[in-house]
This record gives C-alpha cells, sequence and structure tokens, in this order.
C-alpha cells in the first residue's frame, strides 16, 4: 500500500508541477547531432550582434516557457484557429525574439532532421544569451520534448510583477522551486527593460495612505514618474531593468537593498528573512550570486512534460 501510495504521489507530483518525467542527459545529443549547441551559439550571437536586447529575450522566454507546462516549448507555438496560444495571452505580449530560435531550429534542422526539440534549443539560446551578456556558462541537460497544448488562459499562472513573497513563494514551489531557486532566478532581472505597465502600480496611487511605494527611493521614483507621465502615451515607454541592462551581474541586487528596482515582486525579497538574507548574500558576492543561478537554472529547466520533436517550432507536428 505504501508503495502505491508513493506511486501515485509521485504521479501527482509529475502533473502538478510538470517534475522531470523525461529523464535528461548531458550527452543526449552526442552522436546524432553533436554540434547542435555550436548551431544554437552562433544564431544567438549574431541575432545579438544585431539587437542588443536579444539576451534578455532569449532568457525571459525559457522562464515563460518553464513556468507553464514545463519547458516544452509550448511559448513558440502560434495560435490557430479558435486557439489562442500562450504567446498571445496578457503577459506574454512583450516577448521577442522568436525568429532566433526559429532561426536556430531552421539550421539544426538542416544538419540532424528531426533530432533536436525547440525546448531544448530554447534552453540552449537563454544559457547562451546569460554567456554572452557576460553572466556564467553551465552545461544544460538535454532530451526535452516539445508539448502540443499551448493556451493563452494558462498565463495567468505566470508570477506577476505585482506579487508579495507569499505568492511568489506559491508560485515557485508548484513547481518544485524553492525560496533560494525564488531569488537567484529573481536575478535574471539583471539583464532587459520593463514597461510601465509592470510598475505603474508602485509610482502611482501605491495605496490608501502613499502615492508612492515608500520602499521605492524617492528620486529613483521621481525618475521612473517623468518616463511614465500620464501624458505619455508611447506604448515601448519603460525603464531599463538595471543601469547596466545589457550585462549579466549582481547590481540587482545592490538595487533591491538601495530602493532602486522596478517590480514590488523585487523588493519583496526583502520582506522574508531567508530571501532577505539570500539578496544581501548575492550582493556582496557575485560568485555566490551566479553558482546560485547556475544550479537554479538547471534545476528550473529540467521541468519538462512535452511528446514530441517538433519540426517547425511554431506548429505541432
Amino acid at each position: 500500500m505504501a508503495l502505491l501510495v508513493g506511486v501515485l504521489t509521485l504521479v501527482v507530483l509529475v502533473l502538478a508541477s510538470s517534475s522531470p518525467a523525461i529523464a535528461l542527459s548531458s550527452n543526449y545529443y552526442e552522436k546524432t547531432c553533436p554540434d547542435v549547441e555550436s548551431i544554437v551559439a552562433k544564431a544567438v550571437q549574431s541575432a545579438t550582434m544585431k539587437d542588443k536586447t536579444v539576451p534578455a529575450a532569449l532568457l525571459r522566454m525559457h522562464f515563460h516557457d518553464c513556468f507553464i507546462r514545463g519547458c516544452d516549448a509550448s511559448v513558440l507555438l502560434y495560435s490557430k484557429g479558435n486557439n489562442k496560444a500562450e504567446k498571445d495571452g496578457p503577459a506574454n505580449l512583450s516577448l521577442h525574439g522568436f525568429y532566433v530560435i526559429e532561426n536556430a531550429k531552421k539550421e539544426v534542422e538542416a544538419q540532424c532532421p528531426g533530432v533536436v526539440s525547440c525546448a531544448d534549443i530554447l534552453a540552449f539560446a537563454a544559457r547562451d544569451a546569460v554567456v554572452l551578456s557576460g553572466g556564467p556558462t553551465w552545461d544544460v541537460p538535454k532530451g526535452r520534448k516539445d508539448g502540443r497544448t499551448s493556451k493563452a488562459s494558462e498565463t495567468i499562472q505566470l508570477p506577476a510583477p505585482t506579487f508579495d513573497i507569499s505568492q511568489l513563494q506559491q508560485s515557485f514551489s508548484q513547481r518544485g522551486l524553492s525560496m533560494d531557486d525564488l531569488v537567484a532566478l529573481s536575478g535574471g532581472h539583471t539583464i532587459g527593460f520593463s514597461h510601465c505597465s509592470s510598475f505603474q502600480n508602485r509610482i502611482r496611487n501605491f495605496n490608501a495612505t502613499h502615492d508612492i511605494d515608500p520602499t521605492m527611493h524617492p528620486s529613483f521614483a521621481a525618475s521612473l514618474r517623468s518616463v511614465c507621465s500620464i501624458k505619455n502615451k508611447a506604448k515601448n515607454a519603460g525603464a531599463t531593468m538595471d543601469p547596466s541592462s545589457t550585462t549579466f551581474d549582481n547590481t540587482y541586487f545592490k538595487l533591491i537593498l538601495q530602493g532602486r528596482t522596478l517590480f514590488s515582486s523585487d523588493q519583496a525579497l526583502l520582506t522574508n528573512p531567508k530571501t532577505k538574507g539570500l539578496v544581501y548574500k548575492f550582493a556582496s558576492s557575485k560568485q555566490s550570486f551566479e553558482n546560485a543561478f547556475v544550479n537554479s537554472m538547471i534545476k528550473m529547466s529540467s521541468l519538462n512534460g512535452g511528446q514530441e520533436i517538433r519540426k517547425d517550432c511554431r506548429v505541432v507536428n
């Protein structure tokens, strides 16, 4: 009976958190497509040379993929007929750089047709994005399969920039990720850009008592209010995640301690003793942050739930 309960619990866990249902390995393509990682790295590098926002876009895309149904490239599928896909869900409308993965897939297919999943290509590209931004490298576990389901309605499961610490903890733990993973992966906010809508809640009508979030540095809040003025209707209005927005470093954690990060969810990391301790640790040691980030990326990118190797990342076979 105990064994049966154990098996049932495992099944429930796999279904609930897209836990590693498929065993991944580091040498998965050794014989079938040995050059896959260098092909993907070249595609990411050439796109980045033309557009320096590509690395942050790819890292975010991988994260948004893994948090819905595991890392199964469901985020890459296009809407079809009356099925609205993840990429058209509200939280994903600002994702970009899909062409980088599509181009890499074409190159890979030319060399090794029907062998490498789009999910693996996106996982490689996210790692390459970090490396190209001056961050650490790591060996990406391989062998993910691509999913056949993609629903815009499921993107509501993505952690929101307005989340408090208990909402963040719940979102991560549902995917088998710890508080350590939460803080380390939040460090991905060291690169990239945010539209005003993601932090508007902190700079106007914050609550009944304060117009501006009191945990935000006043001069920082003032600069954001001018960029995101009520008159400024430009759809691209926003701010870089940190001043060194194309460099992968630990500046993000230093900024949290100064009240100079954009999201409520960033500042929320100081409201729990465990996460606060990690913010201080990573702010004082880039090496500690990088080590933790690598571990958490491997853990997150091993959530998998796909079924096939897509021929074209945009459509199921």
